[in-house]
């Protein structure tokens, strides 16, 4: 079990790196990604990640120093933002719109649960891109404290991203990658008719069009009608068919960031499913050495779980 938590958040910032030289590419515009080069919109070295990581790494710290507090949370989001902290090269050289404009809000009104635009239109990906950690610490509640589980997942996404469909698709994917890491079989985890699915939409219903990703969407799709966008419908969707279709961690992988567009969290989305399900042992030794700047990694894993 260790090994897959460890696989996630490995696997979260492997999918980031890989995709960062092709993000806002369209599919088909550039040679197939086959593994790290360098790049991109940010002119990052091969290896280097993004802010899908940079801001696993503040909610890993977060939860491994302070416990649960959503302020503190988005206090080291802002730290990430205004200093640079967490990033691969001491800068923030990239963050969301929506992200920005929550943390500007957070800025002001210092109330993290209120900060996030809660509005349909605000329904981008940047919760479930960097949620690993909390099914990582909080794994001990699947599948018993299921409540709690979801609870915690979608409290993780207020400080940035309060619309409905952000808030379902981190209650499912937490739930999922909790399965996971607890060893569960994939296509039990990934059914429509997933006793836990069931559960959490009972306890507290899912957005209609995440209830619809997670009853099986991905399987019925195959690009163009998969989209790796920045809306986290399709981005979930998008994860979901790359992890599903798969038979290995690369080959996860790779499918998800080829699919172009906001590929580095496509990547690091599917990267936390391939992660957990096959574990770090099973992440090819190439990508794994050719990360950057792993022993942030290491910091944020080691806080995660001994704490």
């Amino acid at each position: 079990m260790r090994d897959r938590s460890r696989g996630a958040l490995i696997g979260l910032a492997i999918g980031d790196a890989l995709g960062a030289a092709v993000e806002f590419r369209s599919p088909g515009s550039f040679e197939p990604v086959t593994g790290y080069r360098n790049g991109g919109p940010h002119c990052l070295a091969a290896g280097e990640w993004t802010d899908d990581t940079s801001m696993a790494l503040a909610l890993a710290d977060s939860i491994a120093n302070t416990g649960w507090n959503l302020n503190d949370q988005a206090d080291r989001y802002v730290q990430w933002w205004q200093t640079g902290k967490y990033s691969v090269n001491g800068s923030c050289f990239d963050i969301g719109i929506t992200t920005r404009a929550a943390l500007g809000n957070y800025v002001v009104r210092k109330n993290a649960r209120t900060s996030g635009d809660s509005s349909e239109r605000a329904s981008g990906n940047g919760s479930i891109m960097r949620l690993a950690p909390v099914p990582m610490h909080y794994t001990h509640l699947y599948p018993d404290q299921l409540e709690e589980l979801s609870r915690l997942a979608e409290e993780s996404s207020l400080p940035t991203h309060a619309s409905e469909q952000c808030l379902s698709a981190c209650r499912y994917l937490a739930v999922v990658l909790a399965a996971l890491i607890q060893g569960e079989d994939r296509q039990a985890v990934l059914a429509a008719d997933w006793e836990p699915l069931r559960f959490i939409h009972a306890f507290k219903p899912l957005h209609p069009l995440i209830l619809e990703v997670a009853q099986g969407s991905f399987r019925k799709k195959q690009p163009p009608a998969i989209v790796g966008s920045g809306w986290v419908v399709q981005s979930l969707e998008a994860s979901l068919w790359a992890f599903h279709n798969s038979d290995t961690f690369e080959a996860a992988v790779l499918k998800a960031v080829n699919l172009g567009n906001d590929a580095d969290t496509t990547g690091a989305i599917c990267g936390q499913l391939a992660g957990a399900y096959w574990g770090e042992d099973q992440i090819p030794t190439a990508l794994r050495t050719g990360l950057a700047r792993v022993d942030l990694l290491e910091t944020a894993l080691a806080g995660l779980l001994s704490s």
